[in-house]
């Protein structure tokens, strides 16, 4: 599977009051693997930053007047991106400014060039209730190093992100990492044995429950007129003898 991780930055915090993305960065992973493939560009947005945005990112009108304007490299962040799966941190703020671009130069939206859109900080809030998940936060929870990150920058933050999604996705703190059958050991080596699993317990629904359930069920069905799925009979193919 080809997966995009996908960060940009901005003149501010709102795409409908005219702020515009002044850089945008794309780190590809196939297979959950990092290729190197990766999309970095500078946008002169044709406007100054806010202030407060400027002391996030640092890119000042000076530096960003002699880059490309996102109708430059529109045609090829779309053929980059295309029927990839983007992966996000808040990915609300950056697909309104995505759109918003997209939008101005008349192109169909975002979320029709690429295959999906996952937003990893619902999944953080999910893994780590009532914590900060930040970006920064997820970094020092998972042990990935940011000490260089002294501003936010675009393919830095995307490159930090696709480790979190890494981590919180099978636990793996680092791009290099391989899986393997190896059995686990301890620091002597020795084999470590696991304990058998549990038996499965069943619990099966009392005669109240399966009545709320019938019931459930005849409100559905009315609601539906009828077509209440779970009412439906499944058809089992017959499976040829051997």
């Amino acid at each position: 599977m080809r997966q995009i991780i996908l960060d940009t930055e901005t003149t501010g915090l709102n795409a409908r009051s005219g702020d515009r993305i002044i850089e945008i960065g794309c780190v590809e992973m196939v297979n959950r693997q990092l290729t190197g493939n990766n999309f970095h560009r500078y946008i002169n947005p044709e406007r100054d930053s806010e202030e407060g945005a400027l002391a996030v990112h640092g890119l000042t009108t000076a530096f960003l007047s002699d880059k490309p304007r996102f109708a430059e490299i529109a045609a090829e962040f779309r053929e980059y991106l295309r029927d990839a799966e983007i992966v996000i941190h808040n990915a609300p703020f950056d697909l309104g400014f995505l759109e918003a671009e997209f939008a101005l130069l008349g192109l169909p939206p975002f979320r029709e060039h690429v295959a999906s859109i996952l937003d990893t900080l619902p999944m953080a809030r999910e893994l780590h209730p009532g914590r900060r998940n930040s970006l920064d936060a997820l970094c020092d929870r998972y042990e990935i190093s940011n000490a260089h990150r002294t501003l936010h920058g675009g393919l830095l933050d995307a490159a930090l992100l696709a480790e979190v999604y890494l981590a919180m996705t099978r636990g793996q703190n680092s791009l290099g990492m391989e899986l393997d059958d190896a059995p686990e050991s301890d620091a002597d080596g020795a084999i470590i044995e696991l304990p058998p699993l549990a038996p499965v317990l069943v619990r099966l629904a009392s005669a109240a429950e399966q009545q709320q359930h019938e019931a459930m069920l005849d409100s559905l069905d009315k609601e539906s007129r009828g077509q209440c799925v779970w009412r439906k009979e499944v058809e089992v193919p017959a499976v040829a003898a051997s």
